[in-house]
């Protein structure tokens, strides 16, 4: 549960401080655009009051705080999962980037309204619109690990 705990923390800590620099450090909150690597990676300054992609995203405070419930109980289902399953540091590592990547998008939510996106990464003359933020990447690489490191034991191999 250490693993667990430190990858949380840590991924919390490297997206709010990435937020801290750049949206309010660089004030891309009122700039909007900051070319860093044109066209590969540019800052953009998105308010996403939904999920991924803005899905369910509304202005209003029962959507808000709807969506700051439903991650807030999924992180503790995942922490039960894993503690009641067990698992080894990759599982906990997993975890905890989900954990710390949804609960920094909740701080979000409490603090602004809405989740801060300022990546934005494009490639191969493909012209991405979508912004997403360091906490995103944290959540999808623990649900990845999640998915590839759990479930698979000795006595039942797949």
């Amino acid at each position: 549960m250490r693993a667990l705990a430190l990858s949380a923390v840590v991924a919390f800590a490297i997206d709010q401080l990435s937020k801290l620099v750049v949206v309010h450090w660089l004030n891309l909150k009122e700039i909007r655009a900051i070319d860093v690597l044109p066209p590969v990676l540019n800052f953009r300054m998105g308010w996403n009051h939904g999920v991924n992609f803005g899905l369910f995203g509304s202005d209003s405070e029962a959507m808000r705080w709807a969506l700051i419930v439903l991650a807030l109980a999924i992180c503790a289902g995942v922490v039960i999962w894993v503690r009641r399953e067990g698992g080894g540091t990759r599982v906990m590592v997993s975890a905890g980037l989900l954990v710390g990547g949804a609960l920094a998008n909740v701080l979000d939510r409490v603090i602004y309204g809405a989740v801060a996106d300022f990546l934005n990464v494009s490639c191969c003359g493909i012209r991405n619109p979508f912004t997403f933020n360091l906490a995103d990447v944290a959540i999808f690489a623990g649900a990845l690990g999640l998915v590839l490191f759990t479930g698979k034991t000795d006595e039942n191999p797949s």
